[in-house]
């Protein structure tokens, strides 16, 4: 695997990682079509866990099948493919080396109370992961739940076991509690400081949502109008967040989130993309989409990427 000069500089930003472990991240920044850019675009099914399997695939039944979900992250030339430990299981001898793959190794599900805490169980283990042949494991945090501090420390441990073997960690940080507003679940304010988390808790790939112009934290707003911290519009929101990581020293990626139109898909890549955001890890926006309309979306997303659309 030739590695471009791109790739070599993002790495170097990882100065405490061992050979092994920037060998995988390097195998998913030189997978498929945005290989060697430094963008990604991650297809991520684990909702058939968070949201249950009618609520996931009965839009697109084809998707029922994990085989599926392999074929389509190959097909539209993505960079990985992240799902929980059944998912990876089904389809790991027949796509053994087709992608990299990323097992989610924590997971929630919405038959969980509403009165509990937002918390996560562990359903995999690093074990797992090089038993499958995956690049890295994933993990939830909860930032603002009573559950976080449990979250952080679960991580802490299943990320020294990741980097011992080799393995690269992604953490998906999604702020939410008893003390978060709904809207401050996507607010600037704590996302950046969601992301920054990660950062701290030593991810090597980041995982939020798109920033709002939404301000939640009171002493937070009292800063950001003190300094000016832009935030007219997502491409600045993005470079904030991008700025909290490391100051761009760690690997950022957006989520797709809830389902929505072709053109507000397109203009948030742009978006992540002119504000110095590695890339997308987009599930529903598009396997719950027919295969033909799906291949042709994430196509016209590498495009944006690749600053051609």
């Amino acid at each position: 695997m030739k590695i471009s000069r791109t790739v070599k500089k993002i790495l170097a930003n990882y100065e405490s990682d061992s050979p092994g472990t920037k060998a995988n991240l390097a195998r998913i920044l030189m997978q498929g079509k945005l290989g060697g850019t430094g963008k990604l675009v991650i297809l991520p099914v684990d909702q058939g866990f968070e949201h249950g399997p009618a609520r996931s695939f009965a839009a697109n039944p084809a998707a029922y099948d994990p085989h599926y979900h392999f074929q389509l992250a190959i097909d539209a030339g993505l960079n990985a493919f992240a799902s929980p430990l059944g998912m990876i299981e089904a389809g790991a001898d027949t796509f053994a080396g087709a992608i990299p793959t990323i097992l989610k190794v924590n997971s929630s599900n919405s038959l969980t109370p509403k009165t509990t805490a937002p918390d996560q169980a562990i359903t995999a283990s690093v074990g797992d992961a090089l038993r499958l042949g995956c690049s890295a494991i994933g993990f939830t945090i909860y930032p603002g739940s009573d559950q976080a501090l449990d979250l952080m420390e679960e991580i802490r441990e299943m990320a020294e076991e990741a980097k011992a073997l080799g393995l690269a960690v992604v953490i998906w940080s999604y702020p939410r509690g008893a003390d978060i507003s709904k809207n401050g679940e996507t607010a600037y304010d704590i996302c950046a400081y969601a992301a920054h988390m990660a950062a701290l808790l030593g991810a090597h790939i980041i995982k939020v949502k798109p920033p709002t112009d939404f301000l939640e934290q009171s002493e937070a707003k009292k800063v950001y109008e003190q300094f000016g911290i832009p935030n007219k519009n997502m491409a600045e929101r993005i470079a904030h967040v991008v700025q909290a990581c490391f100051n761009g020293r760690r690997i950022v990626v957006f989520s797709g989130g809830a389902s929505k139109d072709e053109n507000s898909i397109y203009d948030e890549a742009r978006a992540i993309r002119d504000g110095g955001g590695n890339g997308s890890i987009i599930g529903r926006n598009t396997f719950q989409r027919p295969r033909e309309d799906a291949l042709k979306m994430l196509d016209k997303i590498t495009q944006i990427y690749l600053g051609k659309a």
